[in-house]
Parts: C-alpha cells; structure tokens; sequence
C-alpha cells in the first residue's frame, strides 16, 4: 500500500468527533499512528483502546477526544491527585523548585531584568519566585484554584486564564513563558495565538513539551509510547510540528533547544525494565560526567526528552 493510499485508509477510518479538524492548521486528515493503552495519571494507571493520530497536514499528534481528561482536571486538586503530586503550594513548592535551574538555563543568556513577563499555566509559581526579583511587572496565569490566593499574595497579578489577562495587559508582555501546557489544552493554536495578543510589538515567548522524538521513541517502539502517551496530553509535537504551530499564531521561532531530564541509567533501566527509572542511579554508572555526555549527545541530536522553543512577535 502507497503512503497516500494508507492516508486516505487512516483518515476514513477515523471518527471525526474523536479526531476533529486540526487546531494548528485545520486539515481534516488524520493517520493513525498508534493504537493501545496510554498512561493515566501516575504510572501504572491506564486507559485502553486509546488512538493516537498524526495530522496530514502539520504534522502535528494528537489523542483521540475519549480518552482525553476535560478541561476541569486543571481547575481544583484533581490534577495533581491524578499524578500523585502534591495539591498545597507548599508541597508543590518542595517537589518542584529543584526543577527550575534546568529553565533558568534555557532562558540564559536573554535578561529579564526590567521587563512585564508572564507565565502561564504557572501552577504553584516556582518558576515565578525565581525570577520576580528581576521583572517589573508579573503576570501569573494558572488556571488551579489551589494556587491561586497564594500567588495574590505573592504580588503576582493573578488570572485564570490567559483571555482574562488580555483585558488589562493586552500587548504589554515583555516575555511570556509556558512550560509543559500547550501538550494539554484544548486547542493549542488559539492558546498561543492569544499568548501572542498577550505580547508587546517584539516581545519573546518560550514554551516546552515532551518531545515525541525522545529516543526511547525508537529504541522501544513497543514498550515505551504507552507511557509516553497519556490521558492528560491531548497534543505531540515534535520540533517542526511545534515551530508550524507557532507560526500559524504569527509569532517566528528564533530559537530551538532540546534538554533531557535524566542520566543515561534512565535509559539502560527502561531496556532492562521496561519501565521508567526515574533519576536513580545505577551501580558503576553513577557518574556525573557520563551523564553530561549523554544528556548533551540527545540534545545535539534532537532526541532528548524535551522541546524548548522560543518565539517572537514582529515588530509590525
């Protein structure tokens, strides 16, 4: 069977209540690319009989509509108790401060210093606390009543969503930041499209997600895309698919980086295992250099568990 042949086979085959119009280009035609069980939550929960479809016309991944959480997950505690994380700010605090110098990094060598930023989708605001002191102005979008008086009292200037930031700072963002969101939400082109609106003439946004080429993608076709997939991530991007993305919002991609979160024991555990290790080490390999190489050979290669990219509003 022609590649066309099986797009047309795909794209017949799928419900387009399940597999709607495309958000980042709008392209009808959907390919099936996976079909099984995805993670639910924490690991070890699943959901079955999920499919997973790549759009013809971007390139884009995205869930089928069933198997996806609604929108209201992210409103209370039901999130973070899905993931097993902590609810309180506190709690949210402990687990996830120590994560922030990996995003410190990426955002090295750009300055804040003096500017309007705003995160959005910040949850607890970790990322915030880190470099408030050297904004003007901050701007917290997180959409987790739990969360919410705690960043108030914090001075944060505090919405819900990012429609009801327009209504105050509408083209006064300096720098936008969006770390690990745009793999949730319902329709990732208006979300960065009104992330757009949100910024000054000029103004930058840097935005993550899990990258569907991290190489355990290709080392284990079987094993592993029933982790990598999962409830709550209707959306799988991939560099090009996520740059198309963006430039469909109207803002160019200036830079591109790619970061992987775990040393090489990670990798050996899962071809051991078959499951993740997390960042326990491995006796005889725990070594700091090693993982420096490896981390840093996925990241030149584009293969690493992560996409950072940073986009910027024309000027005119």
């Amino acid at each position: 069977m022609s590649v066309a042949q099986a797009m047309d086979v795909g794209a017949a085959s799928l419900d387009p209540e399940q597999f709607p119009s495309c958000s980042v280009c709008g392209d009808l035609a959907w390919i099936p690319v996976y079909e099984g069980p995805v993670r639910d939550g924490a690991f070890g929960n699943i959901r079955a009989d999920a499919v997973v479809a790549e759009c013809v016309g971007c390139g884009v991944q995205r869930l089928d509509e069933s198997s996806c959480h609604d929108d209201a997950v992210y409103t209370d505690a039901a999130y973070r108790e899905l993931l097993g994380e902590s609810v309180d700010t506190n709690g949210f605090h402990a687990e996830h401060d120590p994560l922030q110098l990996e995003r410190l990094n990426v955002v090295n060598p750009m300055t804040l210093r003096g500017k309007v930023i705003a995160d959005i989708g910040c949850a607890a605001g970790s990322f915030l606390d880190f470099v408030s002191g050297l904004a003007r102005s901050v701007i917290a979008v997180e959409p987790g009543k739990p969360y919410q008086g705690s960043l108030r009292q914090r001075g944060y200037h505090t919405y819900d969503f990012t429609s009801g930031a327009l209504d105050d700072c509408q083209g006064s963002v300096e720098h936008a930041f969006s770390f690990q969101v745009i793999e949730h939400v319902a329709e990732p082109g208006a979300f960065l499209s009104q992330i757009s609106d949100l910024l000054a003439p000029g103004g930058r946004l840097t935005i993550s997600t899990p990258n569907r080429s991290d190489i355990l993608m290709s080392l284990l076709p079987e094993d592993y895309p029933p982790f990598f997939y999962r409830s709550v991530h209707r959306w799988y991007f991939c560099a090009d698919s996520l740059s198309r993305c963006g430039r469909a919002a109207g803002l160019i991609p200036v830079e591109t980086r790619f970061v992987h979160r775990f040393g090489v024991a990670n990798t050996l555990r899962w071809l051991r295992e078959r499951r993740p290790g997390g960042r326990d080490p491995l006796p005889g390999l725990d070594d700091p250099a090693l993982d420096s190489v490896w981390r840093d050979t996925l990241a030149r290669e584009g293969t690493a568990d992560t996409i950072y990219m940073t986009f910027e509003k024309p000027a005119n």
